[in-house]
């Protein structure tokens, strides 16, 4: 991937430029001479703005799980019933990852090789976690079905909201606009979920 040849670029738009690199080739593939060129900069101007690569990672995943966590301190997400607070962080998790694609499918597809990315994956279990007291907590106040097991419904919404990273292009180039993506989420989850 070559990016046009800048001559100043700011912490957040290298970030970019590194996502995209990642993203493309695999963090694991990808070395600071692919970030150099496909900045348009020398190494050493890289060097300007971050220590490492892996400080790059960390800053990706990091904006990623900020976005993340951020919903479940939202006032949707802590007031009210279970089923309403899950559907409100259902909601919000389609959008963020919509708002953040590239960061979150960067963090999705961290696989705990360096310091970051076992990080990462910890801090990704921990929000599943919180998720799936919500589900559990749904469950338990009779608003979603019993005979589907909590920890298996926690990780089929997340698989079809994180399969939003394969196919969505918010460009338009995609099958239906974020807000349509949104809505078929929360229906389809929701319907099948309530009792």
């Amino acid at each position: 991937m070559t990016m046009p040849k800048r001559d100043t670029y700011t912490p957040d738009s290298l970030l970019a430029v590194a996502v995209a690199v990642f993203n493309e080739r695999g963090y694991d593939g990808t070395s600071m001479e692919h970030l150099s060129r496909a900045a348009g900069i020398s190494k050493s101007s890289i060097y300007h703005h971050v220590k490492s690569k892996e400080e790059l990672l960390n800053r990706a995943v990091g904006r990623a799980l900020d976005g993340l966590f951020g919903i479940l301190e939202e006032r949707g997400s802590v007031d009210g019933r279970a089923v309403e607070r899950l559907e409100h962080v259902t909601r919000r998790m389609t959008e963020v990852l919509m708002d953040e694609l590239p960061y979150v499918t960067l963090l999705l597809r961290v696989r705990g090789n360096t310091r970051t990315e076992r990080w990462a994956m910890e801090r990704r279990r921990e929000f599943d976690q919180r998720v799936s007291g919500l589900v559990k907590a749904a469950v338990a106040e009779g608003d979603l079905r019993g005979d589907v097991e909590p920890r298996l419904a926690t990780r089929l919404l997340f698989g079809m909201i994180n399969s939003l990273v394969e196919w969505y292009r918010p460009d338009g180039r995609g099958a239906a606009t974020g807000e349509q993506v949104t809505e078929a989420v929360v229906r389809l989850a929701f319907d099948g979920l309530r009792r």
